[in-house]
């Protein structure tokens, strides 16, 4: 079994409130605390197949711009999905199935650019998204529990897709054995491992108590497993797989600074932090998004003006 790491983003933050901030509330937390983030989606080469791990960012997606206020900035961007997929070795005709942690745009933006792979997907997270065609699997989960998780979908051998909910009302997580090794491509369980080792939830979620019972079973997961733990967006998750690093949560590493950020100039449209909406006011009737009311919410995932990012 092969894995490798698809790299999209580079260089980018996340504030302390919102990689800690979702259960006890972001006013508890150090906004001048900052985390390294990017993002980066995995694939399986088991030999047989090539399976992939979410699909990034759409294609024609502008690159957020950060300001004083932004809480979480992906960075610059490196290459789109299919030429990254490319550089990892890989070309689309080549993949046989796609697992989607959840349906945030960073993790199904190019779902699209694979129409003969078959798609795994809570029934929760393809109804939100719409999906339809004879290649898209509703995931059952009727595989029976899985260690200390209760319900699994085998995908193929040494490969599990598993119901964890809470960050999105049918987020899953992917585990694969291979050796002694848990390899576990978590979606966004954590935005930061930082998260993972304090025991803290994420600003994002849509079921809180269901997110908490989540990161519960992660973490007793990672207590009695060696576990490789596969984040999406910080570079600590790429880190993680070519160090084949075990989390040892009673001992966590030791934070490394934030790089030098780049900024750019503006072009007008805003990006969700959250789930990738992009506000383009020339499809909205030319109005600025700074002239939108300010009970306006995001129109994919609900969340209010201040989770978007400048693009």
């Amino acid at each position: 079994m092969k894995i490798k790491a698809v790299k999209l983003y580079e260089n980018g933050f996340m504030t302390q409130p919102f990689a800690f901030g979702g259960e006890e509330g972001m006013e508890k937390f150090d906004a001048s605390v900052r985390y390294r983030s990017s993002l980066q989606n995995y694939l399986i080469d088991t030999g047989r197949e090539v399976i992939l791990i979410d699909t990034g960012m759409p294609k024609e997606a502008p690159d957020a711009i950060p300001d004083e206020k932004t809480m979480i900035h992906l960075g610059t961007r490196i290459k789109d999905y299919v030429s990254a997929l490319a550089e990892a070795g890989y070309k689309p005709e080549q993949v046989t199935k796609i697992l989607v942690t959840h349906k945030h745009a960073d993790h199904t933006g190019e779902l699209r650019a694979f129409p003969n792979a078959k798609i795994y997907i809570s029934p929760e997270d393809a109804d939100a998204l719409e999906l339809k065609g004879e290649n898209i699997v509703r995931a059952t989960y009727s595989d029976g529990a899985y260690h200390n998780f209760p319900a699994s979908q085998i995908i193929a051998d040494g490969v599990r897709l598993i119901e964890a909910k809470g960050h999105t009302k049918g987020n899953s997580i992917v585990i694969a054995e291979d050796g002694d090794l848990f390899y576990m491509f978590h979606g966004d369980i954590t935005y930061t491992d930082e998260a993972l080792y304090a025991d803290k939830l994420s600003i994002v979620f849509e079921d809180k108590a269901a997110a908490r019972e989540t990161l519960d079973r992660v973490r007793e997961f990672i207590q009695k497993n060696p576990t490789v733990y596969l984040s999406t967006h910080t570079p600590l998750g790429y880190e993680n797989l070519e160090n084949l690093k075990v989390i040892d949560l009673a001992n966590p590493p030791e934070t490394i600074p934030v790089g030098e950020i780049t900024y750019k100039t503006a072009t007008g449209k805003y990006v969700c932090g959250i789930c990738g909406y992009i506000y383009d006011p020339a499809e909205n009737n030319n109005v600025a998004f700074e002239d939108l009311p300010d009970d306006w919410k995001c129109p994919r995932c609900r969340q209010p003006k201040d989770k978007f990012n400048k693009a």
